[in-house]
């Protein structure tokens, strides 16, 4: 058999342009081709995403993300605006808005928001953010955070302290350590009840991903029980709830995600807002390990939780993020 021509396999510029022209003919005429949008940007990668839009504007002197805005509406229009700017807008625009939601009273899914920003990504991937977010808002968001009038301390400290962390991502870890702070945080949690400690905070918001999972390993080796379910068991306080979703964000982010999409779709209606971030910022991270989590955990999976819950193109557009579940 004759070898493939290189020329036969697209370029990624090619691709996108491919990708860009078929966008623009479906949002091109009389009406809108919404199944075409989600066929074509449902799965795309970041990196992929990123060339279509250098594309579409280069080809038709218009941003995507514009047209997308003037072209679609409702939950559609969020999910499909969110999952196709760049990942560092995204979480500035997620994290202003949690803020702007949560002046009077921050819930948890407005602390998850800027949970998940500041923990559940690469720490490049932070820096990227507070960089979008000083260009699209004019200050910092650790400050924006720390003037926020619903956010009291403790929790306001620990999300301050997250939002301007910066971890180191070495494959390096300091045993002695791990067993000195594993040490100080059951401390804290199992013998004071205080899981809101100046000691907590400070491990929890600068230490490396790595470092975290040597000294939680060693908490559970030497107390018999994840950091997790002491903090769950000694303390019901909100901040308690968002340090162990800090946590999870940190060491295994699909128990984090999992628990955002089930809570977004309990009690009476759904809380469109918390499902679109979780799948959209989930999908990004790797839903592969939250559909695993989920059905572990809710005994149910994310897809048949998804089209209880939704309809039209916001449902199909979700669960072309999530993928197939046997």
């Amino acid at each position: 058999m004759a070898p493939i021509a290189a020329a036969a396999i697209p370029s990624p510029a090619q691709a996108a342009a491919a990708d860009a022209e078929s966008l623009r003919k479906a949002v091109q005429g009389w009406g809108t081709d919404e199944q075409a949008l989600i066929e074509i940007l449902g799965r795309r990668t970041a990196a992929q995403r990123a060339e279509v839009r250098r594309a579409y504007a280069e080809l038709y002197r218009e941003s995507l993300l514009d047209r997308l805005r003037s072209e679609l509406s409702g939950d559609f229009r969020n999910a499909m605006m969110l999952w196709t700017m760049d990942p560092a807008e995204r979480g500035a625009r997620l994290a202003n808005g949690a803020l702007a939601a949560g002046k009077k009273t921050i819930g948890d899914q407005h602390a998850w928001a800027l949970v998940e920003v500041a923990c559940a990504s690469a720490p490049d991937h932070l820096v990227a953010v507070r960089r979008a977010y000083r260009s699209l808002f004019g200050c910092s968001l650790e400050e924006d955070v720390a003037a926020c009038p619903a956010l009291q301390d403790p929790l306001g400290k620990l999300l301050v302290s997250l939002v301007r962390s910066y971890r180191c991502e070495t494959e390096l870890v300091d045993g002695d350590v791990a067993g000195l702070e594993a040490a100080q945080l059951a401390e804290a949690i199992r013998k004071r009840k205080q899981p809101h400690a100046d000691e907590v905070i400070r491990i929890v918001s600068t230490r490396s991903k790595r470092q975290l999972r040597a000294t939680f390993q060693r908490y559970e080796r030497d107390h018999g029980a994840d950091i997790d379910e002491d903090i769950a068991k000694h303390s019901s306080s909100q901040f308690s709830k968002i340090l162990r979703s800090a946590i999870w964000c940190l060491t295994s982010p699909e128990k984090h995600f999992a628990e955002a999409i089930r809570y977004s779709i309990l009690g009476f209606g759904t809380d469109e807002d918390t499902l679109t971030r979780a799948i959209v910022s989930g999908a990004d991270i790797g839903m592969e390990k939250i559909k695993e989590e989920y059905k572990v955990r809710f005994k149910t999976t994310v897809t048949s939780d998804i089209v209880g819950d939704t309809s039209g193109y916001y449902k199909d557009f979700l669960l072309t993020l999530v993928g197939s579940e046997e």
